[in-house]
């Protein structure tokens, strides 16, 4: 006890977390969390309107929602009845590099799905990037082009250019101290073959289709 302290009182304790900050920076946490809802918010109604069958709302802001959710948030129900995905698909990448003597080298393929793959498997906390980015970027790509590897709608150059960044990234470093020039990349395609008890005759070899070569 505080022999100057007449009414032997002693101070509280000190309040913590947000109540503990001063009036200003509990403002500032106010409108910080006020946008994070408000953006959450906007992301699951955008979500919503993607996923949901067409109506009235969706169509006459379809130009919103497909800016918004066009590429890295698309949705597709491939997993489930009556069409669930039965392949595998390989999404691989080969470089044109120029080296320090100005020669051009042609790397071999490199098979990102299959590092993905590596990446992932015994985790039990997965990354979502890991699991779904070049799968959906894929997906996008072939969705979007024709078997002649001509755009078939408005997002053709949205899905190439996403598809490009997302190799050109996984590349950086693994050419040496050449000069990345272009890349060119193939999905390999095997069927799942039929299961045990089943008489479905399924050809489980793996098909190719190569993407022309993009200059980076």
């Amino acid at each position: 006890m505080d022999s100057n302290d007449p009414e032997g009182t002693v101070p509280g304790p000190r309040p913590v977390g947000v109540a503990g900050l001063s009036t200003p920076y509990r403002v500032l946490v106010a409108l910080a969390l006020g946008a994070v809802a408000v953006a959450a918010c906007w992301h699951l109604a955008l979500v919503f309107l993607h996923v949901a069958p067409s109506n009235t709302l969706s169509k006459r802001h379809a130009r919103t929602i497909d800016d918004w959710i066009y590429p890295e948030f698309e949705q597709n129900w491939k997993l489930f009845a009556p069409n669930p995905l039965q392949q595998n698909v390989a999404v691989q990448v080969r470089a044109q590099v120029r080296d320090g003597a100005g020669g051009l080298v042609t790397t071999g393929w490199r098979d990102l799905t299959a590092q993905d793959t590596d990446a992932i498997r015994h985790n039990p906390l997965p990354s979502h990037t890991r699991q779904n980015e070049l799968r959906r970027a894929w997906d996008f790509y072939t969705s979007s082009h024709d078997e002649e590897e001509k755009a078939n709608g408005e997002r053709g150059a949205l899905s190439e250019a996403y598809l490009q960044r997302i190799a050109v990234r996984r590349l950086a470093g693994t050419y040496g101290g050449g000069d990345l020039l272009r890349i060119q990349l193939r999905g390999a395609t095997t069927a799942l073959p039929a299961p045990a008890w089943s008489t479905e005759q399924t050809d489980t070899a793996t098909y190719y289709r190569e993407l022309p070569w993009w200059t980076v």
